[in-house]
């Protein structure tokens, strides 16, 4: 029996390590609401995993000089963020690509919150992550007051739970 195919995450023949602005939004693993809380008109509370995760999204400049993280938001169970690559030519990291960027982002994050568990193994993010791929200043503003008004929109939120 044929398995179904599934359908591509990623833009076919398209190089992840080109300039331009990524929308991405990562889950964590069972949508599980470990990252925070939204407490009255939408001020986001974060937990100790939201605090570590927030700090590690900072630090993505750090590891690739070339990525900027131009605006982002930690919600309860997901992050959403807009990051800037911004390569010169002929000094580009290669390993500086999306999937390599939240590759690292997602294992730090994983890292130092099973540093304080009982279970050193447990999942915290989902396996892949969404991106769209910036095109155009409009899309670009908004896509920046999406992230900029998600907290106070979590109750209409698609990755909202009690």
């Amino acid at each position: 029996m044929a398995l179904p195919k599934r359908k591509p995450n990623r833009l076919v023949n398209y190089d992840y390590s080109s300039n331009g602005a990524y929308f991405v939004t990562i889950c964590t693993h069972q949508r599980s609401k470990i990252l925070g809380d939204i407490v009255g008109d939408g001020l986001p509370v974060l937990k100790r995993c939201g605090i570590i995760a927030e700090e590690i999204i900072r630090m993505i400049p750090e590891k690739y000089p070339c990525v900027k993280v131009d605006k982002f938001v930690v919600m309860p169970n997901h992050i959403h963020t807009i990051l800037l690559f911004m390569n010169e030519i002929g000094t580009g990291n290669p390993s500086s690509t999306l999937g390599n960027v939240i590759g690292w982002y997602k294992y730090q994050v994983t890292k130092r919150i099973n540093d304080g568990r009982e279970y050193q193994k447990e999942r915290v993010f989902q396996r892949s992550y969404h991106d769209h791929i910036i095109r155009g200043e409009m899309d670009y503003r908004k896509i920046w007051e999406y992230i900029d008004t998600n907290p106070i929109r979590w109750a209409e939120d698609c990755f909202y739970v009690e």
